[in-house]
């Protein structure tokens, strides 16, 4: 299923793989000035190229490797005939594969293996002038593009919410953090964040602040429950009373505990 929102000069296409009347997981992904910021999933491929087809696509870049971000390259490489640029870490794996778990494979895909090109320092559309910048932490190739003038912030995976309570087995909560921070470091009064779950974020600062006051706070409960001896599950469930129902549906590829272990004093 593809859904088209519009952001003054932003169009947001939501995609997701649609099984008896529901869509399994939104993903999304931006066209501004001609600029595709990432592609969906193989599962939506066919839909979204369908979509450009009949708009004005000059350039495309992916914000990391995952599947959920580079499902349509092939297609719109094959279809439009442009180059696709992503970091130098993503070029390889995007080129190759990687495997998927089987919950991926599911709700996602495996995407068409794609050459693609390294990304430059900026993006320059007719209008705009993208900075790109390393955001490592949800995956070691992350970046993410920011219009310095409009306070454009197109986040990918990097940003979910103020109030993280999970976490992916392979992501490093202390880059996540990190990145972020040097987002609200940027010299701009305010940005709106763009999120790959759809998710638009008007007071984008604000949002990074409480994010990385929460996490403040979670650490400081964290490492207090730890040194009373508790363990990584005792402390998930004093803390969060029970794990998420992700984790059994996703082999603990997405859980509490993987967040909760990687706050654990002397890990991370």
């Amino acid at each position: 299923m593809l859904k088209v929102n519009h952001f003054d000069e932003i169009t947001q296409l939501k995609m997701g793989r649609e099984m008896d009347g529901t869509v399994l997981y939104w993903t999304a992904a931006y066209l501004v000035d001609g600029l595709l910021i990432d592609t969906g999933c193989a599962h939506t491929a066919e839909e979204l190229g369908r979509f450009l087809r009949e708009q004005r696509v000059e350039q495309v870049v992916n914000t990391h490797h995952h599947e959920d971000h580079i499902g349509a390259n092939y297609f719109v490489q094959r279809e439009l005939g442009l180059e696709i640029f992503a970091h130098r870490l993503a070029i390889p794996l995007i080129k190759k594969g990687f495997p998927l778990l089987e919950y991926q494979e599911m709700v996602w895909g495996y995407p068409e293996l794609t050459t693609v090109q390294p990304l430059p320092e900026t993006i320059n559309t007719g209008r705009y002038t993208f900075e790109v910048i390393e955001t490592p932490g949800h995956s070691p190739d992350h970046v993410v593009f920011f219009e310095p003038e409009q306070g454009w912030c197109f986040t990918g995976d990097l940003f979910v919410s103020e109030n993280l309570k999970m976490l992916r087995a392979d992501e490093d909560i202390e880059g996540i953090i990190s990145s972020l921070g040097k987002l609200l470091e940027l010299p701009v009064k305010e940005m709106t964040l763009y999120t790959s779950s759809g998710r638009v974020v008007p007071r984008g600062k604000e949002a990074i602040a409480s994010f990385l006051d929460h996490m403040r706070e979670l650490r400081g409960r964290v490492s207090r429950l730890a040194g009373e001896s508790l363990t990584a599950p005792e402390i998930r469930d004093r803390i969060f009373e029970r794990e998420t129902q992700l984790a059994p549906l996703t082999g603990g590829h997405f859980a509490v505990i993987n967040l909760v272990e990687q706050l654990m004093p002397g890990d991370g």
